[in-house]
Order: C-alpha cells, then sequence, then structure tokens
C-alpha cells in the first residue's frame, strides 16, 4: 500500500474526507480542547490510552491527551544552566539515535499477541500515600482476537477490531508498519489524516499543535515496528513550540530532562501539554509525566513500560 493512503485506507469502504467534512472534524477538535483535562474512571473515557487496544475516537482522544497540566518536580537551582543549555532538538534526536540503538525488531506474526507491562504510580496532589500499578498486556497482533488489557490494575477482555473501528495508534501491526519511518513524510500523513497527503505543501502554524499530538500520541505505542520511534522522536523535533522545561526531574532515582510542548498564549496549550521524560545523559525515553484527576481527586501519575515482546497466547510472558 502507498503511505500516502494509509489513513484513507484504514477502511477501504470509505470515501475520502470532504473538505467539508475536514473542517467539521477541525472543529470537533478545537472544540474539544477547550474542555477541563480529566480523566475519567468510570465509562468511556475521551483520552489517548495507554495502549492501542482502546477503541477511541481519534479526534476527541487526542484533544483530551494534551490539556492535562503538566507536573514537574524541580531540583535546586544549580542544575538548571545545565538542563536549559540542552535543546529539545538535541534531546529528541538523541533519544531517536538511542532508540534505534537498543531498540530489539519485533516481526510478529498476525496470529500472535504483543505483551506489555507498564508501571503507573500515582500520588495525590493534597498529599497521601502514593499507589502503583502494574498493568500487563496481551495485544492482538491482527486484531482478529480478543485481547487482554490491564488498565491501573483492572483487567478487561478487549473484542476483535470491528470495520470502521478507529484507534490512535492503529491496533494492528500492520497498520503501524505502514506509517513511514521518514520524520518529514511521517509528519505530513499525520497532518494529513483521513486524506491524500500533499508532501509537497509546508505544514500551516495552526496544523502544529494536531501534529504533535499525534506523534505524542504515536509515542505513547508500547511497542513499535523498527525505526518507527526513532522517526516520531525526530520528527517531534521539527515542531515549533517544543521545549525543554527548566530544572531537573526525578524519574525513578534518576536524573531527568523533561520535553513539552507549549503552544500561543491563548490556546489550550498555553502551560505546556504532557512531560515527554529522557535520562540527562543518554536521552533514553523513560515515559511521561502528567496530572490527571480521577472520581474528583487530581494526582501527579509517571508511567513507563518496564517489559515487552511477542507471544503466542494471552497470559504467556517473552
Amino acid at each position: 500500500m502507498n503511505e500516502i493512503e494509509l489513513l484513507r485506507e484504514w477502511d477501504a469502504d470509505a470515501p475520502p474526507l470532504s473538505d467539508t467534512a475536514r473542517a467539521r472534524a477541525r472543529f470537533r477538535l478545537h472544540q474539544a480542547m477547550q474542555a477541563p483535562g480529566t480523566v475519567s474512571t468510570t465509562g468511556p473515557a475521551p483520552v489517548l490510552g495507554r495502549r492501542p487496544l482502546l477503541r477511541i475516537a481519534v479526534a476527541c482522544a487526542a484533544a483530551a491527551a494534551v490539556t492535562a497540566t503538566v507536573v514537574v518536580s524541580q531540583n535546586t537551582a544549580e542544575n538548571a544552566p545545565r538542563t536549559q543549555a540542552v535543546s529539545a532538538t538535541t534531546v529528541l534526536r538523541g533519544a531517536a539515535a538511542e532508540a534505534l540503538r537498543t531498540e530489539q525488531p519485533l516481526a510478529p506474526r498476525d496470529d500472535q499477541f504483543v505483551y506489555t507491562k507498564e508501571v503507573i504510580r500515582r500520588t495525590p496532589v493534597a498529599g497521601g500515600p502514593a499507589k502503583t500499578y502494574v498493568d500487563e498486556s496481551w495485544s492482538s497482533v491482527d486484531g482478529s482476537k480478543k485481547s487482554y488489557v490491564s488498565e491501573l490494575g483492572h483487567t478487561q477482555w478487549v473484542p476483535p477490531a470491528q470495520k470502521g473501528q478507529y484507534s490512535w495508534p492503529p491496533s494492528q501491526w500492520s497498520k503501524l508498519e505502514q506509517l513511514p519511518l521518514d520524520p518529514g513524510r511521517l509528519t505530513i500523513t499525520l497532518r494529513e489524516a483521513g486524506t491524500k497527503p500533499d508532501f509537497g505543501r509546508p505544514t500551516r502554524a495552526d496544523e502544529w499543535p494536531e501534529v504533535q499530538i499525534f506523534l505524542s500520541g504515536l509515542l505513547r505505542a508500547p511497542v513499535l515496528p523498527k525505526g518507527l520511534r526513532s522517526a516520531a522522536f525526530e520528527a517531534l523535533a521539527a515542531v515549533p513550540g517544543i521545549e525543554v522545561v527548566p530544572g531537573r526531574t526525578k524519574v525513578d532515582g534518576r536524573e531527568a530532562i523533561g520535553i513539552r510542548y507549549r503552544g500561543p498564549a491563548g490556546s489550550p496549550w498555553a502551560s505546556g501539554g504532557r512531560l515527554l521524560l529522557f535520562d540527562a545523559k543518554s536521552y533514553r525515553y523513560l515515559g511521561l509525566r502528567e496530572r490527571v484527576t480521577a472520581g474528583g481527586t487530581s494526582y501527579d501519575q509517571w508511567q513507563h513500560v518496564t517489559a515487552q515482546g511477542v507471544v503466542d497466547r494471552v497470559l504467556q510472558r517473552p
């Protein structure tokens, strides 16, 4: 399949979006961005799930994903100059190189499952003991089988993917493999979601917020085809508004550098989006930190993947 037809071909029987349909979609995206940034623990939540198994509407999911307030735990001022001297471009390109160096290429069969183990730590903002969740999930490679998913300790079976059902990142491995590995083409493919990308047209200023939503969402996938995570880091480095957060933050006892997207004043991203964390020395991606609200309580949340692999059946570990 030609990569420029990728997102349109997710539902081969559906016609490409018209200009009017695209305008309506962008309007709904803008409206969703104005909603409070909370994460619900009951019912369907319009947020970007930690795994591609959650069947969500891309526009609503992406919009809600970036409205959360970022929480940064900074150290003393003497560390700040060293952090500020490192640009977001340097960190993200270093992360891209580290991803290529350390990734273990996977070539799963359609009948297999992708196994992931993720740790989520939540600390109440108002004070109180932190709680740690260890989530293990088994995702059907081609989406044709039931998957077994854990979310904050709650497990559930997810039915096979249905025709016309969309999620971001894609739940099927074949769709992830079709995404371009060239950072520039990846950016434009995501920018033109639902239509045929115009690789000769520069990205407009009003399109960058949506681009960073999809790129950041792609990085949340625990497992990606060879080279795709590196391409996403490189593409994110080119997004205007990506910045290094001043000061250092601690991640599991390690010094980390925070990267976030900050939009213009008056926009939903004026105070910054989710915080992506990278090792201060190697630039290896360490996960993300954000503030979430659940059940009326606000939490500082950090999450990261600790293991992944390909297995033949649910509950089997690599």
